[in-house]
């Protein structure tokens, strides 16, 4: 038997020889076998979510697990639904009590403050046709007006929802009030001198008024009817999202019921038919209570805002009517202008001009064929909104005495013109020569619109209370109604859920 030849293998696979000259293979290398029970590499772990994902996948594969969801589904529609009709009709209760409680009466305090100023205007006019001796009642009259603007004026500064444009005519008119009231007193003491430098002070005190300080009320009192317009917006929009987000939710009550009904052949689940019910109360609740609010808003405005702020713009044209009544006499022809071709008294043109927006176009006799509307001015359209009747027949009282103002000045204009002064201004102030002056046309006007005024205000405060009152309540029982269809559901559901286990 022959032997392998006796040599070894270097390292690297290399032959070496058995002896000197031989060259033999090297074995191949032998291979290890694998050991039983060895541990293998180990798998790449899985991260959270997605074992989170697998286990909601099969949880969801479960009648227990989709319970579990439509409940958690349904107790979050529940309370969004609630919390969402709380932060809608919380913010437009808000805006109604503004309407109420601030912005309405800032801007009546705002043409108080216009009419005030336009009526010391023509209460200082009034007086310095007097004479060097005033009369107590007008200079009372003056002083009244100016004390009442005055605090209507601190009062306004010191409101915190007054806007930039508000305060800054709010500033003006305080810096100068005070120059005014002291042209006044210097035109004043000229008077009594019997000195004509007197005229010329009231004629620079009344331009301040009417050409500065008049148009800072005015600018004053339309940012307030501004914010006044937006604060009924913001109160009569209806809660759009609210109301879908009800419907919403009562239609997934409505099917998770019909669900369990299907699968268990139960009529009525409780928890669900409860948080159904609360569901649609809210729903109810909301869509009537903001129905009757807007209504009740609507109606203040239409009929109460707007009365008023065309009853305040009558007022307003007919103090100044009045002043430059006083003030055609005062200069007596002094200040001119352009009308047209013609050259004609500037105060005379202005009263005509304020008539003509107080009342419409000149009429004859007793003005009952004065329209309606716009073609009756300031008078015939409050006559046209006005739904009381106590504000009714103000308007109609304030018509026939502001024709009866035209017919009279029209007799103290003739009489100016013809030369005879002494009796025109009679006829304008009142004196024994007449006993049918334009001041008590003016006194008889003015009077009516306060009358109608205080009408109109007091329909506004009683329609704007009761819309108010309809959203009284509704944030507070939407979170409790929210709530406790909320927990209904999760009831309901959990009862079902107990049958599994």
């Amino acid at each position: 038997m022959t032997q392998p030849p006796n040599g070894r293998a270097a390292p690297g696979g290399s032959v070496l020889s058995g002896g000197p000259g031989e060259n033999t293979p090297a074995p191949a290398p032998a291979t290890v076998p694998a050991q039983r029970g060895a541990p293998r590499a180990p798998a790449p772990r899985r991260s959270a979510w997605s074992e989170g994902v697998d286990r909601l996948r099969y949880a969801l594969g479960t009648e227990p697990g989709r319970l579990r969801l439509i409940g958690l589904a349904l107790a979050v529609l529940v309370v969004a639904f609630g919390a969402v009709t709380a932060w809608q009709t919380a913010q437009r209760s808000a805006a109604a009590h503004d309407v109420l409680h601030r912005s309405q009466p800032l801007t009546n305090d705002a043409a108080t403050i216009f009419q005030a100023l336009a009526d010391a205007d023509t209460a200082a006019s009034t007086g310095f046709l007097s004479g060097g001796q005033e009369p107590a009642s007008t200079r009372e009259r003056y002083d009244r007006d100016i004390e009442l603007a005055s605090e209507k004026l601190a009062a306004a500064a010191s409101h915190s929802g007054v806007s930039s444009s508000s305060a800054e005519a709010i500033a003006k008119l305080n810096r100068k009030l005070p120059v005014y009231t002291g042209e006044i007193d210097t035109a004043r003491v000229y008077n009594r001198q019997g000195l004509p430098l007197g005229g010329a002070w009231l004629r620079h005190a009344s331009e301040l008024m009417q050409t500065d300080m008049l148009q800072q009320a005015e600018r004053l009192y339309q940012a307030e009817n501004e914010r006044l317009g937006e604060d009924y917006d913001r109160s009569t929009s209806y809660p759009w999202l609210a109301l879908a987000l009800g419907v919403l939710t009562l239609a997934a009550l409505v099917r998770a019921q019909v669900r369990d009904y299907r699968r268990t052949s139960r009529v009525l689940n409780q928890g669900l038919v409860a948080a159904g019910a609360a569901t649609l109360v809210l729903l109810l609740w909301v869509t009537a209570g903001h129905t009757v609010a807007r209504g009740e808003l609507n109606t203040s405005k239409d009929s109460g805002v707007s009365s008023l702020r065309v009853l305040n713009d009558a007022r307003i044209a007919s103090l100044k009517a009045r002043a430059s009544e006083n003030l055609t006499l005062v200069n007596r022809g002094a200040v001119t202008r352009k009308a047209g071709d013609r050259t004609v008294d500037a105060y005379e043109y202005t009263y005509q001009r304020q008539m003509r927006e107080l009342a419409g176009p000149q009429q004859s006799g007793d003005g009952a064929g004065a329209q309606d509307g716009k073609d009756g001015g300031y008078l015939g359209e409050a006559l046209r909104l006005a739904d009381s009747g106590a504000g009714t027949g103000a308007v109609e009282k304030a018509r026939t005495r502001a024709q009866e103002w035209r017919d009279r000045h029209g007799e103290a204009r003739r009489l100016d013109d013809d030369g005879e002064y002494k009796k025109a201004l009679e006829k304008v102030i009142g004196g024994a020569a007449s006993a049918r002056p334009t001041s008590r046309s003016f006194d008889a006007v003015d009077k009516a619109l306060s009358e109608g005024i205080a009408a109109e205000q007091a329909d506004f405060r009683g329609s704007a209370r009761d819309g108010e009152g309809a959203m009284t309540g509704m944030p507070v029982g939407a979170g409790v109604l929210a709530l406790l269809g909320g927990a209904g559901a999760v009831l309901g559901i959990g009862r079902r859920l107990a049958e599994y286990r």
